[in-house]
């Protein structure tokens, strides 16, 4: 029987002994100021770590930094016993880029919990074989895809609807700013990775232009996805199959929808060209979608509206859930997507502070968090959920704080490590230490702005010893973030090492 990515994190889990690390009955993780009193020299509890390499690697890597104009932060931290091994301007605060997504995932798993599913339904009441007024409303599902609006259709289908005369779209979950904060700081840029939010998105609040090349000179086919948002115009034509690939793609926007004006050419036999470009506004994307699938599935929408509204629509006639919580995280963790943490975020203030949910809720939600954990630090500041663009701080010493409370966590803790990439394996570090992957030792989260380079996380050990937390955090060198990767990798290495020394599966010293 396969296994799910729930049973995969709780069987990691077990094999790592995490529920063993848990703190006795109503204690609390020390604040990451308490962790470091008194470490005048740092020193670790397990003896067998020697912290000379580790910190000659840091020394090299704060080297490196100072020589491209930059600063940096780093703390490593014994998880059984809080004690610091090796440490560098750990106090000091810096942009964390999409190491702030560490917090948001922590916040949402005690906040919401690990079994938390978003609820996205479609109400209102039948009449004979028709509705006037359908509502899609959501709470904030970040995984929404076309396909799921299609299953929804279906079903409504399936109850006997064959017309629909209007379509609301309530969005009252959450605010109208649907622009997170800071995202602002780069508001002509149409790529996916800074798209909006709404409390009912689809497709991530994307459209996606596939475009397949035809025969014997015919325009290229192009799908759109999801349906009927966009009014596209132009054409791509099929050239020979020796000719360069050239697609041309221009968007604005008409009223609530977007027109795209398409150009250029693919060759014959080319490989299929995807384009993906963010919606500047979200708010009726789901329920153009839903009336597009509607059509497709048999029920008759004819000229349809697609509006705002729809509050007092108390009849649940379709329901779609989406994953667990603890699976949704997988994307902050492994993949660092950016809409998935602030609509994850805007969630974490909706259910402390109530609807309409704001991000301005959700900082103080994921701030107060921080604080019933003991791991708030000055310096730390919270503005939204992803990291994106220049608007957060944090510190070394609060990072690794934050770590090591949630491996403590016996019921937060297997989750919070399983949405993590693995070293030479998976997420954003499949590409990085190769050498650690038949251990898979090194979990961890990366964050990468232009200026700013961070890796935080975890060397889990082989039997017997302590797992060690870790932050690095680099921030002023534009245009050098790759430049300086090697050198952070170097000093996860070396406290690998030092970890795994003497230890079956520690790779050759290189």
């Amino acid at each position: 029987m396969p296994l799910t990515r729930r049973s995969r994190a709780l069987a990691t889990a077990a094999a790592l002994g995490i529920a063993a690390l848990a703190r006795p009955a109503g204690t609390q993780p020390r604040p990451a100021t308490a962790a470091l009193a008194g470490a005048q020299p740092p020193a670790s509890a397990d003896p067998r770590v020697d912290s000379a390499p580790i910190d000659d690697a840091i020394q090299r890597l704060a080297a490196e930094v100072q020589r491209l104009g930059g600063t940096v932060g780093v703390q490593v931290l014994d998880v059984s016993t809080g004690r610091p091994i090796a440490a560098l301007d750990e106090h000091r605060a810096f942009n964390p880029a999409s190491n702030a997504k560490l917090v948001t995932a922590a916040a949402a798993l005690r906040v919401l919990g690990e079994q938390h599913r978003f609820l996205t339904g479609l109400y209102g009441r039948i009449g004979s074989d028709a509705i006037d007024e359908l509502v899609l409303r959501g709470d904030g599902d970040p995984s929404l895809r076309t396909a799921d609006l299609w299953a929804m259709a279906t079903e409504l289908r399936a109850a006997g609807v064959r017309r629909v005369r209007a379509i609301l779209v309530d969005q009252g979950f959450f605010d109208e700013r649907y622009v997170p904060p800071a995202f602002e700081q780069q508001p002509g840029e149409w790529a996916p990775f800074r798209a909006p939010i709404a409390a009912v998105s689809v497709n991530e609040n994307t459209v996606l232009f596939t475009v397949r090349p035809a025969r014997d000179g015919h325009d290229a086919l192009v799908e759109v996805d999801p349906p009927g948002f966009v009014e596209v115009g132009g054409s791509v034509a099929t050239t020979d199959a020796a000719d360069p690939e050239k697609v041309l793609l221009g968007l604005e926007l008409r009223g609530a929808r977007l027109v795209a004006q398409l150009g250029g050419s693919v060759p014959e036999g080319n490989k299929v060209v995807r384009l993906a470009r963010r919606v500047d506004d979200p708010r009726l994307l789901a329920g153009y979608a839903l009336r597009a699938v509607l059509r497709q599935v048999g029920v008759e929408v004819g000229s349809a509206k697609v509006k705002l509204g729809g509050a007092s629509s108390k009849a649940l006639l379709v329901a779609h859930r989406s994953a667990s919580l603890g699976e949704l995280l997988w994307a902050l963790g492994k993949e660092s997507d950016n809409f998935y943490a602030e609509m994850v975020f805007k969630a974490i203030g909706a259910r402390s502070k109530g609807r309409p949910a704001s991000s301005e809720a959700g900082a103080e939600a994921v701030r107060l968090a921080l604080d019933e954990m003991g791991v708030a630090e000055a310096g730390v500041v919270i503005r939204n959920g992803s990291g994106l663009f220049d608007a957060n701080r944090t510190t070394a010493a609060a990072t690794t704080a934050l770590l090591r409370a949630m491996h403590r966590d016996p019921g937060a803790g297997p989750e919070y490590l399983a949405q993590l990439s693995i070293g030479g394996v998976d997420g954003t570090l499949r590409h990085r230490f190769p050498e650690w992957e038949p251990t898979r030792a090194v979990r961890a989260k990366t964050g990468t702005l232009d200026a700013v380079a961070a890796l935080s996380g975890y060397v889990l050990p082989p039997a017997g010893r302590a797992p060690v937390a870790f932050s690095v955090l680099v921030n002023g060198i534009p245009g050098k973030v790759n430049a300086i990767r090697g050198s952070m990798d170097r000093v996860v290495d070396a406290i690998a090492r030092e970890v795994w020394k003497g230890a079956p599966g520690c790779p050759a010293a290189p």
